[in-house]
């Protein structure tokens, strides 16, 4: 049974007192662990401060927003994926679409950061989406079908079992519209059936795929009701204890 997951993807926003001030906030709301995992992902700068909130909580967990896809070096202002196990990382996103957009970040560059977070132990939240223009051509799936390809494909089936993928509309991110739960679950259901066809139906069936796209507390119900749905990869709904706290609640058991 593939895990039910919320990641809160902070980018760049709060200090390091406002952050820890909503962690405490939403840790505060829940007196048991939550439905599935609930994810952190917080600026490199606030990895340790909110990892030391997280640690003694079950079911809530610490992920940093990028790594960088060599193992050390000189590389002015990166942060490499053993950085983020030393302070206490579990997770890390790779290929945001941000990053594939602002830092021009390749197929090659990913693939290299999946490989070398899986080889740290990290799990990779893998981002996939398409653009507006490709969305209204109608040529959204052999679009993302292509990233996964090109950035996963190499992975034996072992370690693909490891990741969680997240689907994110790009013209659905920060802009207000949300993918209908139809259109969510259209996405979804073809990346699990490229899986099948690729690996096998189990491990399809066992890779926890998000959505993020504007999901927020009103929305996120309707659409973590949809079958190949699990859970969602949340931007701004995520700086707000309370509406982080409902989209929590709303994940299956």
């Amino acid at each position: 049974m593939r895990s039910f997951i919320v990641a809160g993807n902070w980018k760049m926003n709060k200090t390091l007192e406002e952050g820890v001030a909503l962690v405490r906030d939403v840790l505060a709301r829940f007196d048991q662990p939550p439905p599935g995992p609930v994810v952190f992902a917080v600026p490199f700068p606030f990895l340790q401060a909110i990892g030391a909130l997280v640690r003694e909580r079950p079911g809530f967990y610490l992920a940093a927003q990028n790594c960088h896809h060599e193992e050390k070096g000189a590389y002015t202002g990166e942060v490499s994926a053993d950085m983020l196990v030393s302070v206490g990382a579990q997770y890390v996103i790779v290929g945001h679409s941000e990053r594939r957009q602002y830092f021009r970040e390749s197929h090659e560059q990913l693939a290299k950061k999946v490989d070398l977070a899986l080889s740290r132990g990290l799990t990779p939240i893998f981002c996939c989406g398409e653009p507006l223009s490709v969305r209204e051509r109608g040529n959204h799936v052999p679009y993302v079908a292509r990233q996964l390809r090109a950035s996963l494909f190499h992975l034996p089936e072992a370690d693909l079992s490891r990741l969680v993928i997240a689907y994110e509309p790009v013209w659905a991110i920060g802009t207000g519209k949300t993918a209908t739960a139809a259109q969510a679950q259209e996405m979804h259901a073809a990346l699990r059936s490229l899986l099948a066809r690729r690996y096998s139906p189990e491990v399809a069936q066992a890779i926890p795929i998000l959505y993020g796209g504007s999901c927020n507390a009103q929305n996120a119900p309707d659409l973590f009701q949809q079958p190949d749905v699990d859970g969602g990869l949340i931007g701004g709904a995520s700086l707000k204890a309370e509406e982080f706290a409902a989209i929590i609640r709303a994940m299956r058991r």
